[in-house]
């Protein structure tokens, strides 16, 4: 437990006060700032607590808490870590990794840190309170600095949670302690009891990197065909920015802008449903309407002026205490549309509208509640976006889906190694709350099957954007079955432990594990391996770096793209190179009886497929969930295989231990059964 801590109190008139202040043992009070910190252990974390008070003389003008850093925490660190992986906010919606030894070179903004001790590993998060919000710094050789801050200079009292910290024997561990404890004392559903919009669990296509904000019915009609004529199984579609009237970055309409939808989206969307297997549309928009926020002088300022907030910066924007209105107003026009989602993006420029209006905390939680109240229109289906600041990922109830990192950019040189390293890192901590989209893609890419294979170990949500006539299905293919859903994995993937806290740019090799049921009561996995260099790098792995891989003496490992099968003990260690700015993927499961079901070799998640497993001494019945190139491991010779009661013995085909029946692709359950 800490005992004391520095303070440094910053106030309005450029007067600054230091203090040492005793932790659990009482209020300290110096030059008018009465001071309390206290720690207490609560479900395995450690919670910092702070109360602040400055009393004001009769007749003397104050001099409360400044806006910028009006309290920084130097927070004594009796066993300094090894190494820190800091998750700092790079800007306002996002978090990326840093990976430093020293506190002092924890980046300004940080608001998650790794910590590798000789003997353990330990989570630490700068609390988000009622009012203020925490973030880490800069600290000293032996203290780490902790800063707050409310977006509102003038207050004169403070009673706010400060950190959380949770020690365990795996960083894993210490990850879900923390972040377990944080969704109870917020009110809000962890990720495992958040339900997923059905939507989002099919293919998808947004108009975004297509057609930026130069969107049409047009261009949405045709890309429709596309699909349509290559039969991709698109089951939504995504209208993204462009679609609504708008002036100076602000929302002038709820309806769609005429020039570009002449008769809005309905006829649209309902010609487009009767030709194709698209089952649902959804449309973009900002938290504030659009990125400034709704125009002052339009029609619809006016009508839905008693769900809006006037900043003192100027923005008309929702209210955080009456704007359920104004989204319910907003999705009961785009539900009559035919419209059943929303991309809501911006969510983190919350901060910059209630700037010197509201404290940041109050304001967040607010909105983030007004905007999942008027979604119940839309089922709750909302996409979550540029929201990952900790005051946005702590305030929204029960929304599933939530984005994982920066833009996927198409265009600029070198941008899937920045992509891979958000997605991978920012995983570790926003998928204990979120179930994470790793943004859409381009199947036509020089980087398509690394992005591809991205996705499909990502857990979420699985969509592209190529323009008209750029889609190649077979980049999609080992993603999806036939009817368009996706085989989505039980979480994001996340780094293994050894990578955590090795940067993986100067290392060469990020590698990634997830995994899926493969049965009724199994589990299967797989790690990813990605070479971030040009030169080619040796790596390693054991079944045991997934934590929640099904316990075995042995497994088997299938590398996906050399089609290679080989056997390996829980603790024994699988080496192999990688050419330079390669991917590998090695599925692995729990060796049983006579055989083991890969499921659908064409898909990356293909053991997934496996619905149920019954084995005897010389009988093996696998039920898959669809058809198409079925594999399964076996030193045994099949005396006979039978597929949903038919003889298919001579259509199998051996190489090692590896045995494949190709069947053509269908998305109805079939029984193989195989006599040994």
């Amino acid at each position: 437990m800490v005992k004391q801590v520095r303070l440094q109190v910053n106030l309005q008139k450029k007067k600054s006060i230091e203090t040492t202040v005793p932790v659990n043992a009482g209020s300290v009070e110096e030059d008018g700032i009465c001071v309390t910190l206290t720690e207490k252990v609560l479900s395995g974390c450690r919670i910092g607590q702070i109360q602040l008070q400055i009393h004001k003389e009769p007749l003397s003008a104050p001099n409360n808490l400044s806006m910028e850093a009006p309290v920084k925490v130097y927070l004594p660190m009796q066993e300094r870590p090894e190494k820190i992986t800091a998750m700092y906010m790079y800007n306002p919606w996002w978090t990326r990794p840093v990976f430093v030894e020293r506190l002092q070179d924890i980046p300004d903004r940080t608001q998650v840190a790794f910590f590798k001790y000789k003997d353990k590993y330990a989570c630490f998060v700068p609390m988000v309170g009622g009012k203020f919000k925490t973030y880490m710094t800069s600290g000293t050789e032996t203290e780490l600095c902790l800063e707050m801050t409310a977006g509102l200079g003038g207050q004169n009292q403070m009673d706010e949670p400060l950190y959380l910290l949770a020690e365990a024997a795996t960083a894993a561990e210490a990850v879900h302690t923390v972040f377990a404890q944080l969704a109870e004392m917020k009110g809000i559903r962890p990720r495992e009891a958040r339900r997923i919009p059905e939507m989002f669990r099919y293919l998808g296509w947004c108009s975004w990197d297509a057609f930026q904000t130069e969107v049409t019915e047009d261009k949405i009609r045709q890309k429709a065909e596309e699909l349509i004529e290559k039969r991709v199984p698109v089951k939504w579609m995504l209208i993204d920015d462009g679609w609504f009237s708008a002036r100076d970055k602000m929302l002038f309409d709820f309806a769609p802008d005429k020039a570009k939808f002449p008769d809005g989206f309905k006829k649209m969307i309902e010609a487009i449903k009767e030709k194709s297997v698209v089952k649902w549309f959804g449309v973009w928009h900002a938290l504030g309407g659009y990125w400034d926020g709704i125009a002052p002088e339009s029609a619809l300022a006016t009508r839905e002026s008693a769900h809006l907030y006037h900043t003192v910066n100027g923005a008309v924007v929702p209210s955080p205490k009456t704007g359920a209105g104004f989204y319910d107003s907003w999705y009961q026009v785009l539900a009559h549309e035919g419209i059943d989602f929303v991309k809501v993006d911006g969510q983190s420029s919350a901060a910059f509208y209630f700037e010197n209006s509201l404290p940041v905390s109050e304001a967040v939680q607010g909105i983030s509640e007004a905007l999942e109240s008027g979604a119940y229109r839309m089922d709750g289906a909302i996409i979550n976006c540029m929201g990952m600041a900790m005051e946005n990922i702590l305030a929204r109830p029960v929304s599933a889906i939530s984005r994982n990192s920066d833009d996927f950019l198409p265009q600029t040189e070198g941008s899937f190694t920045e992509h891979l390293l958000q997605n991978a890192y920012n995983a570790i901590y926003h998928n204990e709350i979120y179930c994470c989209d790793w943004d859409m893609f381009w199947t036509k890419h020089e980087d398509a099957v690394k992005h591809s294979l991205l996705r499909a170990i990502s857990g979420g949500p699985v969509y592209f954007s190529d323009k008209i006539g750029d889609t190649i299905p077979e980049v999609l293919k080992p993603l999806v079955y036939q009817n368009g859903m996706v085989l989505m994995m039980d979480r994001s993937a996340k780094p293994t432990e050894d990578c955590i806290f090795s940067n993986p740019l100067e290392s060469g090799v990020l590698k990634l594990h997830n995994v899926a049921s493969w049965g009724e009561d199994r589990k299967g996995g797989g790690i990813a391996v990605y070479n971030l260099t040009e030169e080619r790098q040796t790596f390693t792995f054991t079944p045991a770096d997934i934590p929640d891989l099904d316990v075995c003496g042995q497994y088997w490992v299938y590398d996906f793209f050399q089609r290679k099968v080989s056997s390996l003990g829980r603790h024994e260690t699988y080496q192999n190179t990688i050419e330079g700015i390669g991917v590998a993927w090695y599925v692995i499961l729990p060796q049983i009886v006579n055989a083991v079901c890969l499921g659908l070799l064409d898909k990356y998640a293909g053991f997934s497929a496996v619905e149920s497993i019954w084995e005897s001494e010389n009988v093996s019945v696998t039920v898959l969930r669809a058809s198409g190139t079925v594999g399964w491991v076996s030193d045994k010779n099949p005396q006979n295989v039978m597929l949903d009661g038919a003889d298919v013995t001579d259509k199998i085909k051996r190489e090692g231990n590896l045995w494949e029946l190709s069947l053509p692709e269908d998305s109805k359950k079939f029984v193989l059964s195989i006599r040994w």
